[in-house]
């Protein structure tokens, strides 16, 4: 039995294994062997950013929630249809020979001839261009982003994990008020 062999197929294949720990080589490609830093200036560039790249994303996961408000509050409020023919409670106060005079407000805090459209049980929102393209783009570019970050962290380079970190946290620092928690 040859034992150089044996040991050779099991370094080789020790070699194609991820690495478990932590490094702080300023020289750790990231994305590509073609971005990688040589000096300790290029090694801070890319550190900060990764920083940048956390903030971004914490901004877009921002975004999307303001933008969901938004779009939500168009939604509802295409509910709302003008109805022929009905009377305004001002009128109906008029001609009513037992009002007292006064102003009218209505629970919408104006008198107003809409009705609003109501369905019997919560059904999903109707498929819009104007919406859900935007939408799934700026799902998309998310994704893309978290998925960046996750590669930067996966280098197992200890300035890249910490750069990361500090990106989400200044990102959520300055923004976190804006998203939901659900999407975290």
């Amino acid at each position: 039995m040859d034992m150089s062999s044996s040991s050779s197929s099991s370094s080789d294949s020790m070699s194609m294994t991820m690495q478990m720990v932590f490094t702080n080589a300023h020289d750790t490609p990231l994305y590509s062997s073609s971005w990688t830093p040589r000096t300790t200036g290029q090694y801070a560039a890319t550190c900060i950013f990764l920083i940048f790249l956390g903030l971004a994303f914490r901004g877009l996961l921002a975004a999307k929630h303001v933008i969901e408000i938004h779009w939500s509050a168009k939604a509802r409020n295409r509910r709302y249809v003008l109805v022929r023919g009905r009377t305004s409670e001002s009128g109906r106060i008029e001609n009513d020979p037992d009002a007292k005079e006064g102003s009218l407000v209505t629970a919408q805090g104006v008198e107003e001839r809409v009705k609003v459209v109501k369905t019997a049980k919560q059904p999903t929102i109707p498929f819009r261009l104007s919406v859900d393209v935007p939408r799934a783009v700026l799902t998309l570019v998310i994704a893309g982003v978290g998925y960046l970050l996750m590669l930067a962290v996966m280098t197992m380079n200890i300035g890249y994990f910490f750069s990361v970190l500090a990106g989400v946290f200044v990102g959520e620092l300055a923004v976190g008020r804006y998203t939901q928690y659900e999407e975290h």
